[in-house]
């Protein structure tokens, strides 16, 4: 799986134009991309499994991500694998949000789950197969190489001993705790997480349609996505006052929060086919995406947090930004400076709204009045519903969610819905959802 180490840039002191440090979804994608533009990439990876997966992870693809997925040509070998389309239902206090496609309209946007444990080999054996691409295994990156205030390269730890790889660009795509970003000095912004978290994945527990299900209990949270091969995910995101409590009988407390949920998944009935694991404290983090001679991408740049699954997608979004930004200077036709400020300012326009607000609602605190009136008018409304799912999705950012148009009509909504409880006393709560007052 490993390809032959390349040969150099003759006259160029480089021996590939860009190396990236991490041979997950980030960093493969980015090979294979780089690689097909032009680009002599060298791909390095720590591990020397090359079916080595990264293990804690929602295992979900957010629908933003889809067109990356289809320029890797990915989509098939996805389908084939068994992966589940990521269609979502979610439960709050006003009932469920049950996203649906209009009428005359075309079906709503989606991507895939599918278990790391697929998704991690099949996209670096993608790589490995990339002209241009050398997949080197078992390199662990314990240095950086500077030149005249820049980074130009990397230092490897290998089986073999230590060795120097020079190269235009240094990309880091290894993870939140990011070696490249460590030794090139790039600090990160860290948030604080008061909530902690535990998975696991269950074979044969059906879900209502067969869709994924998500839990916003004000501050707990739960999902449960289906994947590939009949397994799904379930997860519990409590917070961390009950955290003392939930660690003394982990399996026990496991499983009265999964039981306790509205329409709970039957988690009795199925089996438990991996260990229960978690972490009890996970921040989120953020750093520049860029610096000279290196970048960042996935989690190396922007970690988020966990209840929203959306680390997958933007680790392979982040990954084409990259490349169509830098391709042309890192095979020498521009300049990487302004290459990389445009990459890293994609990147912030992108995402860091979405980050805004998930660092925000990490404090475990209960919806603000705009989140209240916002999924209260999607639980009661089919196309605030699907406003909803393009924001869940990641296909809008938060200005266009909360645009003055959706926020009228959100208010529409609430007043109507308002007005009619009114005309009918008998009128309540819907089964299994507590009263509140309403926004």
């Amino acid at each position: 799986m490993t390809k032959p180490e390349s040969t150099g840039h003759q006259g160029t002191g480089y021996e590939y134009d860009v190396v990236i440090s991490g041979a997950g979804l980030a960093g493969s994608a980015a090979a294979i991309l780089l690689a097909r533009r032009g680009a002599r990439v060298a791909l390095l990876e720590r591990r020397s499994d090359p079916a080595a997966y990264k293990v804690l992870c929602t295992h979900s693809l957010t629908a933003s991500a889809y067109p990356v997925l289809a320029e890797l040509g990915l989509i098939p070998a996805l389908e084939k694998a068994g992966a589940v389309r990521n269609e979502g239902r979610w439960h709050t206090r006003w009932g469920w949000i049950e996203p649906r496609a209009a009428p005359t309209g075309p079906e709503l946007p989606y991507a895939y789950n599918i278990r790391r444990s697929v998704l991690d080999p099949l996209i670096r054996s993608r790589a490995a197969e990339t002209p241009g691409v050398d997949l080197l295994l078992g390199h662990h990156v314990s240095g950086v190489l500077r030149e005249s205030g820049r980074t130009s390269g990397v230092r490897v730890s290998t089986a073999q001993g230590e060795r120097d790889i020079r190269a235009r660009l240094v990309v880091g795509a290894d993870g939140k705790d990011s070696a490249v970003a460590k030794y090139a000095e790039v600090p990160a912004r860290r948030y604080e997480n008061t909530r902690f978290g535990y998975f696991a994945h269950y074979r044969d527990v059906p879900l209502p349609g067969d869709v994924s299900h998500v839990w916003f209990g004000e501050p707990d949270m739960a999902y449960a996505f289906p994947n590939d091969d009949g397994v799904t995910v379930i997860a519990v995101l409590p917070d961390k006052e009950r955290l003392p409590a939930f660690r003394k009988d982990l399996e026990g407390s496991f499983l009265a929060v999964v039981r306790a949920l509205p329409e709970a998944p039957p988690i009795d009935s199925g089996e438990r086919v991996t260990k229960i694991i978690g972490t009890i404290d996970y921040p989120l983090h953020s750093r520049k995406p860029a610096a000279p001679g290196v970048a960042f991408i996935g989690d190396a740049a922007l970690t988020g947090d966990p209840l929203w699954g959306v680390g997958c997608g933007w680790a392979l979004q982040s990954a084409q930004w990259l490349a169509d930004a830098v391709t042309p200077a890192v095979i020498g036709r521009g300049d990487l400076d302004t290459s990389l400020a445009a990459y890293a300012r994609k990147h912030r326009r992108r995402l860091s709204g979405h980050q805004f607000l998930a660092a925000d609602f990490a404090k475990a605190r209960p919806f603000n009045p705009v989140e209240r009136l916002m999924f209260a008018a999607a639980a009661r409304d089919a196309s605030m519903a699907r406003h909803m799912h393009l924001f869940a999705s990641r296909l809008i950012g938060p200005m266009r969610f909360l645009n003055p148009v959706a926020l009228a009509k959100a208010a529409a909504v609430n007043i109507r819905h308002r007005a009619g409880s009114e005309s009918d006393p008998a009128s309540g709560p819907a089964r299994g959802v507590r009263a509140a007052p309403r926004p």
